[in-house]
């Protein structure tokens, strides 16, 4: 039997912006089976996650994997006209979860968010949660290499290396009013990067739309998985355990994986976080 395995491309409108969503095909037999929606880290595309889209259908799992604004097909090219930041990749998940409403009607639904991708999930939850309750079509949030980068969490040189970092990045992007990616995170909007830094300044995430990050993620009640690397010198699991910890009442299932996978290679051989994200998603109510 040959199996289809075409990727079907489509598009959301967002103003004069568009996000791509790249959706693979349903998985066999279940057609009930959980449906996972999968935001990335700062700067990679969606076609990264080939590998991730494809293990997670093979264990049963339809899977879209969303283009974070200005990153992959989605647009706006980040320039010094660019004025989005964390507050508009956090309404994007709101409007990827309208355009895929008909493929996520009636399975338990899953945001699989990484790194940036992830802190636009839980935020995302966190703004309607503290505002209206829970997710009316979120079941489960699965965070991976998600932490908040704390600078005070990092230890003697990889902190001066840290901070270096987020400053040369943070005076580039005000200077030329975006961010050019010169070997880091890809080409960034100038308020993405100030709200990045935010965090690693503060240990804690910036407002939304006039929602404090914080005292809204501490209302999450949506069960969450979060899942860090041994070889994850961004965001090494102290970072995690300090972004879970803002999650009060949310029931966290917490992860720790040895081996060589680091913040971005896990994503290529996946194995070990679709055998977790599977085990997660069959906790989770049907629909």
């Amino acid at each position: 039997m040959t199996v289809d395995l075409t990727i079907r491309q489509h598009w959301i409108d967002r103003g004069v912006d568009r996000i791509s969503v790249q959706s693979y095909p349903e998985p066999q037999p279940d057609p009930t089976g959980p449906a996972v929606v999968v935001f990335p880290a700062m700067g990679v595309p969606a076609g990264y996650y080939r590998p991730l889209a494809e293990a997670l259908r093979r264990a049963g799992m339809a899977v879209s994997v969303v283009d974070l604004r200005g990153t992959g097909a989605s647009t706006p090219r980040p320039s010094r006209r660019s004025r989005y930041g964390y507050a508009e990749l956090v309404g994007d998940v709101g409007a990827a979860l309208d355009a895929l409403a008909d493929r996520l009607a009636g399975r338990p639904v899953v945001l699989l968010g990484h790194s940036l991708g992830g802190h636009a999930c839980l935020l995302h939850l966190a703004s309607r949660s503290a505002t209206a309750g829970p997710h009316p079509r979120v079941d489960g949030l699965v965070l991976v290499a998600v932490g908040l980068p704390y600078r005070r969490l990092y230890r003697g040189l990889h902190r001066a290396a840290v901070v270096g970092l987020v400053e040369s990045v943070n005076a580039v992007s005000a200077a030329l009013g975006y961010w050019p990616g010169w070997a880091f995170g890809g080409r960034q909007s100038r308020g993405v990067v100030r709200d990045w830094a935010h965090t690693v300044r503060t240990g804690r995430f910036p407002a939304v739309a006039g929602v404090d990050g914080d005292a809204a993620a501490a209302t999450v009640t949506t069960p969450v998985l979060a899942i860090s690397f041994d070889r994850d010198t961004y965001t090494p699991a102290p970072t995690v355990d300090h972004l879970v910890g803002k999650l009060a009442v949310a029931p966290v299932r917490r992860e720790h994986l040895d081996g060589d996978a680091d913040h971005f290679t896990w994503a290529r051989s996946p194995d070990a976080v679709v055998s977790r994200v599977a085990a997660f998603a069959q906790t989770l109510p049907a629909r």
